[in-house]
């Protein structure tokens, strides 16, 4: 079995992390915040392998990045596909990228999520090419994975030039462990009306915030209900959360408006009119003014069937190398739903770690990763 180079992966890991690239949420691109600047390491990075690149602006200064590895032909394409993007780092501990490595770890943010795993991809590329692939390896890089996921969407949709795939790889940290599933997220923010009084004659109002304490516990109740409903094999159930309220201008003033946002996390086959049916029937059963607005942000949820040949790659791949032979969920939402082929999320490092004030990955965790990415690829590549 070819043989990974770790020494290669911690120094693609480490020039990564310490290209500060933190997703500038609705901002424009500055310092700190450089998709591009990664984006163009990785262009050269991938052109000293060998691939064919190509780049692509989903908005200005944020650029998805692709690199293709051509087979002999007849068979698919697999893409391995990771984000460029990271949170902040104002929760984090000092020089958060510096790339500091320690007891086996690099330690910096974005290292788990998702550096650590792209570094892994970029190793699996220059493997594959002592390999005899009937199919392409695709390497897709995107931005905007921690906030819109416009740059996912921005490739899987019809306006994208670049390569296409029949199965994707999303190299998120699961361990290893192969995920054919996560929920959705529509977080929905419901205004809640009521009437503006002075607060020394509060019976002359409506307190919009009395209100909402009255839809909170009603949210509760429509969250037990999702709970008795029959759960999904890997996912379980929905669930319905108040995450965030506003309302009042003054310490003086009975507030005449609230906006509570509602967390709905959604099972693959529940479809957005249901979730907002269901979400105005427990406003009405609340006997609460109030319209609901767009959820945003919107993630679709994921559900591969287990019949479909990635997931068993993936798994037969993991027998093969020593990882984690069954599926599981992954707890948050990903790129996967977004790039119109079916997938499976599978990536080295733990996911408690990312966003965390101290974020690392575990180094052989990186080696592990591209053996498991060459087996599946050999799998899946070897011809119709």
């Amino acid at each position: 079995m070819s043989t990974p180079d770790l020494a290669a992966m911690t120094r693609d890991l480490a020039a990564m992390v310490r290209i500060p690239s933190v997703n500038p949420y609705d901002a424009a691109p500055g310092p700190g915040r450089r998709e591009a600047e990664i984006a163009a390491w990785l262009l050269t990075a991938m052109a000293d392998i060998g691939l064919e690149t190509g780049r692509e602006e989903v908005a200005p200064g944020r650029p998805n990045v692709w690199g293709r590895l051509r087979g002999a032909g007849g068979g698919p394409t697999l893409m391995l596909a990771g984000h460029t993007d990271t949170v902040g780092v104002e929760n984090c501990d000092d020089a958060p990228f510096e790339a500091r490595v320690e007891d086996g770890r690099l330690h910096g943010r974005g290292a788990v999520d998702m550096k650590g795993p792209l570094a892994a991809m970029l190793e699996t590329a220059r493997l594959a090419k002592g390999e005899a692939l009937a199919g392409d390896l695709l390497l897709m890089f995107v931005v905007d994975e921690e906030h819109l996921m416009t740059g996912s969407l921005f490739a899987g949709g019809r306006r994208s030039a670049a390569p296409k795939a029949d199965s994707c790889v999303v190299c998120e940290p699961t361990r290893l462990a192969a995920a054919p599933a996560h929920k959705g997220q529509s977080a929905f923010p419901i205004t809640i009306e009521g009437v503006g009084a002075h607060s020394s004659r509060p019976e002359l109002g409506e307190n919009a915030l009395v209100s909402a304490a009255t839809l909170i516990r009603a949210i509760a109740d429509y969250d037990a209900a999702l709970l008795a409903r029959p759960p999904h094999p890997l996912l379980g159930h929905g669930r319905a959360t108040p995450v965030l309220m506003t309302g009042g201008e003054s310490h003086s003033a009975v507030p005449a408006q609230a906006v509570l946002t509602v967390d709905r996390r959604t099972l693959p086959a529940e479809d957005a009119a249901t979730l907002r049916a269901e979400i105005e029937a427990v406003i009405a059963g609340a006997g609460v003014k109030a319209r609901v607005g767009a959820p945003a942000p919107e993630v679709a949820g994921l559900d591969t069937p287990e019949e479909a040949a990635i997931l068993r790659a993936a798994l037969a791949a993991a027998a093969r190398v020593g990882a984690p032979a069954a599926p599981v969920a992954f707890p948050g939402g990903t790129d996967a739903p977004n790039f119109g082929c079916p997938a499976v999320i599978c990536g080295p490092g733990d996911l408690a770690q990312a966003h965390a004030a101290d974020e690392y990955i575990e180094l052989a965790q990186l080696s592990a990763a591209a053996r498991l990415y060459l087996e599946i690829a050999r799998i899946m590549l070897k011809g119709r």
